[in-house]
């Protein structure tokens, strides 16, 4: 059973039974419960001087414990428990998460597997991320810890533990990448370099001007079909094909100017009209092609969301507000994520346009005042 600090404490206190399973420590006034559940005394310190309090809370631990499934929790390791989880919660995931999940317990189950889930102790957690954070980075320490997080309490519901021991982990800092956004030359030049390479990487270039021009994720561009894009309508439906979208929720978006001309483009290219379930763009991957044009180009490294980062700082500097542009990146938060990931480029673009307002009465009474004064005969 897990030990906190302040049930250390009450080892050397002096408690004093004031009720049934209700004691209360004579030092500190503070209220303890101790209780037995299957043969096991469980002691837990109930964190308050109030009377009334504390036996609220002791009812609530006395509930809990009554759930407890001794005989299940003797044999049931985290492996086993992590194996129930994943079944249970997977039905729910999109296939790229429920594959993430599966590394993800795949390295705890390394540290923890085999020990027997009600053996998991708090100093167990924070040994486990002390060691973690020593080969990973912090992002991934992050998701593990979520992810152990949702074990435990799966635990804790089925009643294999009183108390979840990963709560006493706080997420690590993690330390913020700079985004490279490529401007609108290095985009053309991008684009340009890969056209003029062999016929292979056609499909790649089409894929970037597809990211550039719509703000897709990679996996909901190349899921995109004819059938999704409404030229009528001047809409297109982001599906995210089998894998689904991030939210799992599908999105109609504007069809853009800029991505209506290239679709259009492509679309005269074929050598025969394309069926509705067609994919527009043929192709899943394009990161060889983009990184040998960068090279050949003399370009920073870009990444397929590096030209989700161009579609962004182009709406931005459209003037359009971030919550539309939340809306048609998929984002559920009306525009946080943006205004946090792009806020300098608003206030970077506002003050490049902001010396273009070189007005002023002064200006102008000068103008003025010349055109009065008298010249010299």
């Amino acid at each position: 059973m897990k030990t906190t600090t302040a049930d250390k404490i009450a080892s050397y206190q002096t408690l004093k039974r004031v009720g049934q399973c209700l004691y209360r420590a004579q030092e500190s006034d503070t209220y303890y419960a101790i209780l037995k559940r299957a043969g096991k005394q469980i002691k837990r310190s109930l964190k308050t001087s109030d009377q009334a309090l504390a036996k609220r809370r002791l009812a609530e631990l006395r509930d809990k414990a009554a759930r407890l499934n001794s005989s299940d929790a003797s044999r049931t390791t985290f492996e086993a428990l992590a194996s129930r989880w994943l079944e249970a919660a997977g039905a729910s995931m999109k296939r790229s998460s429920y594959e993430r999940q599966c590394w993800v317990i795949q390295s705890l189950n390394r540290y923890i597997g085999t020990v027997l889930v009600r053996g998991i102790s708090k100093a167990m957690i924070e040994q486990w991320a002390a060691q973690r954070i020593k080969e990973a980075s912090a992002r991934t320490v992050n998701f593990e810890r979520q992810t152990l997080i949702r074990i435990l309490a799966y635990a804790m519901r089925d009643g294999l533990i009183l108390d979840n021991p990963a709560l006493v982990l706080k997420r690590m800092q993690e330390a913020r990448h700079k985004v490279i956004i490529p401007s609108r030359d290095e985009f053309r030049r991008l684009v340009a370099t890969m056209r003029q390479e062999h016929a292979l990487a056609q499909p790649g270039a089409d894929l970037c001007e597809f990211l550039a021009y719509s703000g897709c994720q990679r996996g909901e561009a190349t899921a995109v079909t004819w059938g999704d894009v409404n030229f009528e309508g001047r809409t297109f439906t982001v599906t995210g094909g089998e894998t689904g979208t991030k939210n799992h929720e599908a999105r109609v978006v504007p069809l853009f100017p800029a991505l209506e001309k290239y679709l259009l483009t492509l679309k005269a290219a074929l050598p025969h009209p394309p069926a509705a379930a067609d994919r527009i763009i043929t192709i899943r991957n394009a990161q060889t092609s983009i990184d040998n044009a960068c090279k050949k180009a003399g370009l920073p490294h870009f990444s397929h969301h590096s030209l989700r980062h161009f579609f962004c700082s182009n709406a931005i500097e459209a003037g359009i507000d971030f919550k539309a542009i939340a809306g048609w990146l998929g984002h559920k938060d009306g525009g946080l994520l943006v205004a946090r990931t792009y806020g300098h480029l608003r206030d970077e673009h506002s003050a490049a346009m902001a010396q273009r307002m070189t007005f002023g009465a002064d200006e102008e009474s000068a103008g003025l005042r010349e055109k009065a004064q008298p010249t010299n005969a």
